[in-house]
């Protein structure tokens, strides 16, 4: 921000010393700069910038971050108390078992998988996501034989307002070739470790185990992969027009879910 090119000082009139026509000291009037606003005397315009931080990820997890900058940190706050749902892919390795789910932890133990099908997979997949659709209504503490229920579905904003557990909304197999597959989940109020769980009590109900090779969030309530800036692309006109892009979806969403 501060290599940026600044404004023109401002200008102001001061009386400066002259010789008259007969060679007697006078005064002329003249425009010039405004001292202070020179950068030696400024200093540097920016001194400290606030930015606060989205859903986290940690750092086995990738994908979408949301960050906010200076006004951006309210917004936060209020598409946090939006409660929207998170997209993931999550890949999982059968046959085997770490002490924190994950494919570079310690082996705890190996298992055979080649009674595993993807129908059998995806059985499974279903009777989590029933599990899960009953806690998401009983947290979202709605009479479900009401209109304002009904109403609430045809918006897509069925869930839950305050503090409740992880809750998956939706899953589903994205790829299956054994010993790998690759899921899609859609949850609220999670954590990255707690999907590297799911990875591993699925393998369970499998009869084998299984270990979470990639946890990626490709959504973050209305923010996608599309509006993620990459590393290369960490410039301040980058970061402009993310804001700008990005303005009109926010405020849509914050004036749907908060009125």
């Amino acid at each position: 921000l501060n290599a940026v090119p600044g404004r023109a000082p401002r200008q102001h009139v001061r009386f400066l010393p002259a010789p008259g026509d007969d060679g007697a000291p006078g005064l002329v009037a003249a425009r010039v700069p405004v001292l202070a606003d020179h950068p030696l005397v400024r200093g540097p315009r920016f001194r400290r910038l606030k930015i606060g931080a989205g859903h986290r990820l940690d750092v086995k997890a990738s994908g979408v971050f949301v960050l906010g900058i200076g006004h951006g940190n309210k917004l936060l706050t209020d598409l946090y108390n939006c409660h929207l749902t998170k997209v993931y892919t999550v890949g999982g390795l059968l046959g085997k078992a770490t002490d924190d789910f994950s494919d570079t932890g310690n082996l705890v133990e190996k298992t055979t998988f080649d009674h595993i099908t993807r129908e059998k997979l995806e059985r499974i997949l279903a009777v989590i996501q029933g599990t899960n659709h009953k806690a998401l209504l009983m947290h979202s503490n709605i009479d479900m034989k009401t209109q304002e229920a009904y109403e609430l579905a045809v918006k897509g904003l069925i869930r839950p307002m305050g503090k409740s557990p992880p809750i998956i909304t939706a899953i589903r197999c994205l790829q299956f070739a054994l010993p790998e597959f690759q899921l899609e989940i859609h949850c609220l109020h999670e954590t990255q470790q707690y999907l590297r769980k799911i990875v591993h009590e699925i393998g369970l109900e499998l009869k084998s185990s299984a270990v979470c090779t990639q946890v990626r969030r490709i959504r973050d309530g209305v923010f996608t992969l599309d509006d993620a800036l990459l590393r290369t692309q960490w410039n301040l006109q980058s970061i402009q027009n993310a804001i700008w892009d990005c303005q009109l979806k926010v405020k849509t969403e914050l004036e749907k879910t908060l009125g």
